[in-house]
Formats: structure tokens, sequence, C-alpha cells
């Protein structure tokens, strides 16, 4: 009956009662309309359909309301993002309805505003996305009062003593919402848990962990599953495996990597073909699938990487242990080894279970000097041939790519250093060198493979999928770069990866060219699991996996469970295809959240940490390049991705803003500050709590 009202009322596109539903339906059972009665009230609460005033229904999509994401400001108003819409739906202060940041919410569209940005008011609390909040408590009169890190979540929330578990002033807690006090976002909470004094090393960022919910331990069942597990390679193991423990295979990762799931090893055959192999380490071989170890890794979904520590999806014992390419020891891989001829097309390859012996843990930096400088590190003298010939691979493969489409932002990251206080003491580019682009390259010719072998088998899959950017947002994107002198020639409808990569050299040269890559990046879908295979647009790949991570990332174990299944036990029944039909939706919706947590969390940091850093440097002066205008001021990135605000109220002029060309001019002086510009600035504000830089400009330069 369910599917059949929503036919009815999609056929409709208008509301209806109750009277027409039954008459449609040929409802005159009682107790059929009962049933009809239960189903519309639960499609009622999942927001499927909208009750009117009047009791009539209709498809929420045809009303006009719309589901979506609160994103609040710390000021009392708010923006409601909601999928499908190009422009979020602006909240006042009056009309939030007690709605806070991150929740899910029922909107009206009430009006348009000016630039026609819409309007509306929260009707309905869907879904309160956080059950707990992250905050400083601080005790008056035997009642604690919670200021909370997050500025933008308008709740007050009070903690009587017994419900404190013993905080005292300063400490920063986990707090969850007992009972309403008013109607005005004030609550009586309990403290969950105690993370530590705000002045303790290491707290201020173990408190921003605990806002995007990241577990920091994990569960008894875990450890207990632990110590059954070997920490070293068995006899048994080897069965059914092929062994290359005689090859010359090794890593390459990071000076500080201690979690290795991938090695490389390379043949020039006589015909000038290369044979590339890619072993990663065989993590689900030891997290069974339903396992404690499993089910604890599924919902983290992924390591997370901060400036001073690692939260690993998997415990040590396995990351940095018996799961990792640790050099000298035996370890179990799965391994594709591909064949490409010159050009970098695939000639052949085979994916199976393996046991390798690492020869060498490798870093990115000694590599380089080999690539780069043609100096040889100590220990690296056995390998420089195969590594300089790993680098012609790397480079056909890359050329092979960019023919295609493939396309390379080339964004910077900061890398932040931090004493054993965590405090930062310096701040740098990370350097990205022939290394680290020759792991990238391979890892994506392995993840490729993987992904089209399985996919042509027409089975359940996990991809790692990155759509095409809509239409609307390139045109708008070029429209901007046009108003600073540069015209693109060519059909602006065309949104192929071909296209933009031009697009990218094109700007290459150009002076703002970091900054614009970056704004053009944030132009393009946001990449995600997903169980059907949409293709990966930056890579300008049409089928693409993640395979190559999994001591790290949950899809790529998921992945290897599916090799192993299907490749190397046969097992292609129904009713295996029918379990991992259901299951991998769940698995790449929630993976994709958790990432984007991670990401968030990682972002987060690091912009406390530069603050941080930048409040030991109050009235320093610095040059730098605008990235951003707005009107309320202007955002100015130095050279080490430090970026701050310069608030128009603070400029000693007035100045206009014009939205079209992003740019601020004097009105007296008649000074124009547009993105790219290169300026001096000075240091006048910095807050690690709020986690915000101001500069005053100085000039032009």
């Amino acid at each position: 009956m369910r599917e059949k009202v929503i036919e009815i009322l999609k056929n409709e596109k208008r509301a209806i009662d109750i009277y027409d539903l039954t008459n449609q339906l040929h409802l005159v059972d009682s107790l059929e309309i009962q049933k009809l009665m239960e189903v519309l009230k639960e499609l009622e609460e999942e927001v499927v359909i909208y009750h009117t005033n009047k009791d009539r229904y209709m498809l929420l999509e045809d009303s006009h309301l719309k589901k979506g994401i609160m994103h609040a400001n710390k000021k009392g108003f708010g923006f409601v993002h909601v999928d499908g819409l190009e422009d979020d739906i602006y909240i006042s202060e009056d009309n939030m309805n007690e709605a806070i940041h991150g929740d899910l919410v029922l909107v009206e569209i009430t009006s348009k505003m000016n630039l026609d940005r819409l309007e509306g008011r929260v009707l309905k609390i869907l879904k309160r996305e956080n059950t707990t909040y992250v905050g400083e408590i601080q005790f008056h009169k035997e009642r604690g009062y919670i200021t909370l890190d997050d500025r933008k979540i308008n709740l007050k929330i009070e903690v009587l003593k017994e419900d404190s578990l013993g905080a005292v002033d300063g400490h920063k807690v986990v707090v969850s919402l007992k009972k309403k006090l008013d109607n005005h976002g004030k609550y009586l909470g309990k403290v969950e848990e105690i993370i530590g004094h705000k002045n303790d090393p290491g707290v201020d960022i173990l408190s921003i962990v605990y806002k995007y919910n990241i577990p920091t331990e994990f569960s008894d069942l875990v450890k207990e599953e632990l110590k059954k597990i070997p920490m070293e390679v068995r006899k048994e193991d080897y069965k059914g495996r092929r062994d290359l423990t005689e090859q010359m295979i090794f890593t390459i990762d990071g000076d500080d990597t201690k979690d290795i799931d991938d090695a490389i090893s390379i043949q020039k055959k006589e015909n000038g073909n290369y044979v590339l192999g890619v072993h990663i380490a065989d993590v689900s071989y030891y997290v069974k699938e339903g396992s404690p170890l499993d089910l604890d890794a599924m919902e983290r979904g992924t390591s997370v990487y901060l400036v001073d520590r690692v939260i690993p999806m998997l415990p040590h014992e396995l990351s940095n242990g018996i799961c990792s390419l640790n050099p000298g020891v035996d370890r179990l891989t799965i391994s594709c080894v591909m064949e490409f001829d010159s050009t970098g097309k695939q000639i052949d390859y085979e994916i199976f279970p393996s046991v390798i012996r690492s020869r060498i843990q490798m870093t990115y930096k000694k590599v380089n000097q080999v690539l780069e400088k043609n100096e040889i590190p100590e220990g690296y003298r056995d390998y420089a041939d195969t590594l300089r010939t790993m680098e012609e691979l790397a480079q056909i493969l890359r050329k092979a790519k960019m023919k295609r489409g493939y396309i390379d932002f080339d964004v910077d990251e900061a890398k932040i250093l931090v004493d054993e206080n965590c405090v930062p003491t310096e701040i740098t580019l990370r350097n990205r060198g022939l290394g680290e682009n020759l792991i990238e390259d391979f890892m994506i010719a392995a993840n490729e493979c993987v992904a089209s072998h399985i996919f042509y088998m027409e089975l359940p899959f996990i991809y790692r999928v990155h759509e095409y950017p809509k239409e609307e947002k390139i045109r708008s994107y070029l429209s901007f770069i046009g108003t600073l002198g540069y015209q693109i020639p060519g059909n602006i409808k065309d949104t192929r990866p071909k296209t933009i990569q031009n697009l990218v050299e094109f700007l290459k040269d150009k002076k703002e060219f970091k900054i614009l890559s970056s704004l053009l990046l944030r132009s393009m879908q946001k990449a995600v699991y997903k169980s059907e295979n949409l293709g990966h647009y930056g890579l300008a790949s049409p089928c693409y996996t993640h395979f190559t991570s999994p001591i790290r990332r949950y899809p790529d174990t998921t992945v290897h469970r599916l090799l192993r299944t299907y490749l190397f036990e046969g097992n292609l029944s129904a009713n295996t295809r029918n379990h991992w039909q259901q299951k991998l939706v769940y698995i790449a919706e929630h993976s994709s959240s958790r990432e984007r947590a991670s990401v968030d969390c990682e972002r987060e940091v690091e912009d406390m940490k530069m603050a941080e850093y930048m409040e030991s440097h109050i009235g320093e002066e610095y040059e730098g390049m605008i990235s951003s205008v707005m009107s309320f001021g202007m955002f100015v990135q130095l050279d080490n991705l430090i970026e701050g605000l310069v608030p128009i109220r603070d400029m000693l002029d007035f100045f206009h803003y014009d939205e079209e060309r992003m740019c601020l001019t004097g009105e007296r002086s008649h000074v124009v500050y547009t993105i790219g510009d290169r300026v001096l600035v000075k240091v006048v504000r910095a807050s690690k709590e709020e986690k915000v830089i101001d500069f005053e400009i100085i000039k032009k330069v």
C-alpha cells in the first residue's frame, strides 16, 4: 500500500484528502482504511509526505516545504542546505525555532531576498544530529555552566553537581542534554566524559576529536579479539598464496609513517614493457566480517591524521604490527600485478593472494634525493636503478592520464610542526616530489585495475565516484575569472575533464594560480563512495575504487573482502550477491559520512593550531595573497597557507563591495582589492579558542 500511496501522490502533484486516496485505492473495508491511515502517518513521520492544515496530503517534493541541514551562525541566524537547491535558505534568528547547527530540519520557504536568495522559517526539527556536545565547565553556587566549543550551537547548558562526574573549573567535558528548561535553548545537562583540563597538552585537539564523535579507544570485545590474533605470519597462513618473498619489493612512505599498507615492485621486459606489482596488506584476512574488530573499524570508517597523532581505524597491534608491511618480515598481501606497454596501455594483469618480505622501508625524502638530485643516500645504492625504472613508468602512466583528461589542481598543503607540549613551532608547505607522484600514479593504476575487473564481472561492489560538476558552478567560475581579464575560449557548456584540465593549464602561469585553482576545486562535486559505478571525474577514470589503503580506510578493507569472496573463494552465489548488494549501500554512505567528519576534524585542528601559532606573532608583518572577498572584508592567505581576515570595519576608508567582480573599492582612495592581489598585512589579533586570525592591511605589493 505504501508504494501505491506514493505513486498516487506523485501522479496528482497536488494535495488530496483521505477520500480521494480511498477512492483511488478502491478501499471499502474499515481495516484497509485503518491500514491506510497508518501508512500515511508513517510517511508523514519520515517526511516523505506533507500533511496540510486542511487535512490533505501531498509529496514533500511537490510542496513549498524543504528538508535540509542547518548551518547556523554564532550570531543566531542560519542557512539551510537542501540537496538539489542551488542556493541555501536563509533563516533569521526569529525563525530558527530552536534549531541548532547540524540539525536536519523541515523548512517553509516564505519569500525571496535580494540577489534571489531564498528566505524561510524552520517548521520542525526532524533529527538532531548531535546527542552530545563539547565545552568547558565553570561552577557557580554548586551548578556547572558549559561554554560550548562550537559557538555556532546556540544552547545554554547547566549541570547539577551530582551529574558532573567530579569535573572542576576549566575541565573540557562531553555533555548530553537531560531536560529542557525553557524555550530559548536552555537545558539541564549531564557530563558523560571528562576530556581533561583545558591547559593540559593535547586536550585542545582531543576536544575537537570528541566534537566529531571520533572514538579514541577500542571496545573491550576488540581487545579480547586481539589476544587471539597471531602477531607473526604462521605456516598455515601461506596456504593458497603465491610466495613473492624472494622478489625485490619495498615500501615508500613519509618519514614518520608506521601504518604501511602498500609495497611495490617492477620489472622491465626485453620487449620494453613494464611489469608493475602493487602489493597491499591483506587486512581482511585478520579482520573477519561481523567480528568486533570489523564492527569497530566500520563504525570509524577511516583513520584520522592530526598534527600530533593518528587516531587509527584499527588497533596498533594490527595497523603498526601484523598488517603493516614492515621491512625484513613476511607479511600477507593481495597483489595486483599489471603489465604496461611504452604508451601506458595496460596489456595484462593478475590479482591474487600473496606473501611478501619488504626489503627496505624507503622515505619520500630519500627517494626524491635519488630521482631529483641523483644523490644516493646510505642503504639505497642497490635500489637506485629500480627506482629510476619506476620513475620511467610513472611518467608514462601520468602522461597517459593527462591525455585522457586527468586534472591536477596542484593545491598546496600546510605542514604544522609542534613541540612536545603540542604547541606549534613552525608552519611550512608540505613537499610533494617525484616520489610522492610515483606512488600516487601506481596506486591509481591498481585501483582502476581492480575496479574494472569486478565491474565487468557485474558483481556488487563499492566504487569511489566523483561526478561531473554542475554546469552553473563552472559558468559562475568562468564568469568570475573573466572579471580578472582571463577569457577562456570554447564552449562553456562543455564540462568534460579534458576541458577543465585545459582550463587549469591555461591558469598555471597566472600570478593568482594557487588561489584560482583552489576556487576551481571548490566548484567540483565531492568524491564519495557508492555501490554503483559513476566514474571518477577528476581522474578522468571510467571505473575507480579504493583498494590500496585497507589499514586506514574501511572501503578498501571491504574491497579486499569482496576480492577474496569472488575471486579467491569463487563464491558467486545468489545469496552472496544479495547480501553484498544490500550491505554495500550502507557501507558506502556511512564511509562517506565518516570521511567528511575526519576531513572536517583535521581542518578544524589545523585552523586552531594556525591561530595558536599566530598568537605569538601579533604585530608582525607578512606578505600574502587575497584569497576571498566578502561584503564584510577580505581573506588573505600567507605563503605558508595561514589565512586571516581583514575586516572592512578596520580599513581606513569606506569600501564598496562588488559581488560580481568580487572586489572592494575605496570611496576616497579608489584603491581596488580583488582576489589574487599581493598585499602586505600585519597580524592584529589571533584567537586559538575562536580559531580566527585578523590582519590589518598595510599596502598592496
